[in-house]
């Protein structure tokens, strides 16, 4: 009975409830932050990751232009009826290079964290065109119009550049050669060997089936394409990685 009369004390007292619960708040934030401190890093080092390319980065820009962010979450959690609908759980490495990172807080439609490789670019491009399609319960939005609308890459090495400032490891070389690298990624028979020299595990094709032009769909499913392919998980090794 005593230490409830005390605890009766602080709930009537407004100001030594509120001091006393900036003091838990503080004691157990220098908890959680403190250990952080010893870290080298606090992301655990994974082979394969790498940079988006300028196509993809443009990709990037476009599925947050038209908010599919909002539907789609880009973090697996690790859980099992998570993982074993949507693939490896989400590494932290994988957003490494993300600004903003695309982890989400609601899916009305799937993760999209592993799928990369999983459909054909035709499959992308009809249903980012026709969801309904393909998806008959599907409630997402047309965009058709991306295959219709021209890349505008003008200013992609301002992109790059603008990356690199925020950690992001772009070197002048791949600044340099954005705009050609775009023509690259998207063009087929095109001369890759630079891209390939600057990017790892990258795809070169014609994302949206039309080779005459490069469109904001081909940046688009360049994007999506790439997304969970960089990380080989049938020789990661958690324990091995972090440090």
């Amino acid at each position: 009975m005593a230490l409830l009369d005390k605890h009766g004390v602080i709930e009537r007292n407004a100001t030594l409830l509120l001091t006393l619960s900036l003091v838990v708040v503080c004691i157990g934030g220098i908890v959680e932050v403190a250990p952080l401190f010893y870290f080298q890093n606090t992301i655990e080092k994974v082979d394969g990751m790498r940079p988006y390319t300028p196509l993809e980065l443009a990709g990037r820009d476009i599925y947050v232009r038209e908010g599919c962010y909002v539907c789609h979450s880009q973090m697996i959690r690790p859980f099992r009826d998570e993982t074993e609908r949507y693939g490896h759980y989400s590494l932290a490495a994988e957003s490494m290079y993300d600004h903003p990172f695309q982890w989400g807080s609601k899916r009305t439609g799937p993760d999209l964290a592993r799928v990369g490789g999983r459909y054909s670019d035709e499959w992308h491009v009809e249903h980012l065109t026709h969801p309904q399609a393909l998806v008959p319960e599907s409630i997402m939005p047309r965009y058709g119009f991306l295959a219709e609308t021209p890349l505008e890459f003008q200013n992609i090495a301002a992109n790059l550049k603008a990356s690199s400032m925020v950690g992001v490891p772009y070197s002048e070389e791949a600044i340099a050669n954005a705009q050609q690298d775009v023509i690259a990624q998207a063009t087929p028979d095109a001369d890759t060997s630079g891209l390939l020299a600057r990017y790892t595990n990258v795809r070169t094709e014609d994302f949206d089936g039309d080779p005459s032009k490069i469109t904001e769909m081909d940046a688009l499913v360049a994007y999506l394409q790439m997304l969970g392919t960089l990380v080989d998980f049938s020789t990661y090794d958690a324990k091995a990685n972090y440090r």
